[in-house]
């Protein structure tokens, strides 16, 4: 069984990186991102709580987010381990993480704040079907427009400058010292989040050991 927290800023590539391990290595991925966009979505309680947090411009709260993990990680479908993405946030959530899961380390993407805002404003929703595009690497055919199922294409209530400013410092006053935390008790591997998602995708499987992609990503 294997077990990792992937660690980066948003438009480092978590969510990506992150899928392409699951997917190969039959992990599940929990993400906090994906929980909370699926409650928004089907307009649960829970849904309409964090669009009212996200487009203030705001983190959602450290003990909602931990809470959501708890009952997720509860289900126990990981039966050949996990992959976490977007938790822990703080020092406190950290410590329980490690006391409680026997983690495999910790994947720490790494990206320079004027890229992370490039990548992330870049980014595009589809309205209707959800579907991810990144204007930079991901255009559709027709501008606005889903190739899939020709909804409209939106940016993030979060993906302004605004939202991300605040998110950035967010991060480096709290995330980032968490690196520290995990250093003293399991393995960090940082990455380099600028390169290609293959080069990073190899990475991360050289630091860890693990086999090579069956189909490597461009």
């Amino acid at each position: 069984m294997r077990k990792y927290v992937i660690m980066g800023i948003q438009g480092s590539g978590k969510g990506t990186q992150a899928k392409l391990l699951a997917d190969d290595l039959n992990l599940e991925h929990i993400s906090v991102g994906d929980l909370f966009r699926w409650n928004v979505q089907h307009r649960t309680k829970l849904g309409a709580q964090v669009k009212r947090i996200i487009a203030a411009g705001h983190l959602v709260d450290d003990d909602l987010v931990e809470s959501v993990v708890r009952r997720r990680l509860d289900d126990h479908d990981w039966n050949f381990g996990f992959i976490v993405d977007g938790f822990p946030r703080n020092a406190r959530q950290a410590e329980f993480f490690l006391e409680s899961y026997d983690i495999d380390g910790v994947i720490d993407l790494h990206l320079p704040d004027e890229e992370v805002a490039r990548r992330v404003l870049a980014r595009r929703l589809c309205s209707q079907c959800g579907l991810d595009y990144n204007l930079i690497a991901h255009r559709p055919a027709v501008a606005d427009t889903c190739d899939v199922c020709g909804g409209r294409l939106i940016a993030r209530a979060d993906d302004n400058p605004e939202a991300l400013a605040v998110r950035l410092q967010a991060y480096h006053e709290q995330t980032r010292p968490l690196i520290e935390i995990f250093q003293r008790k399991e393995f960090v591997a940082t990455i380099d989040a600028t390169l290609s998602v293959a080069e990073v995708q190899a990475a991360v499987r050289q630091r860890f050991a693990l086999p090579p992609l069956s189909a490597p990503q461009a």
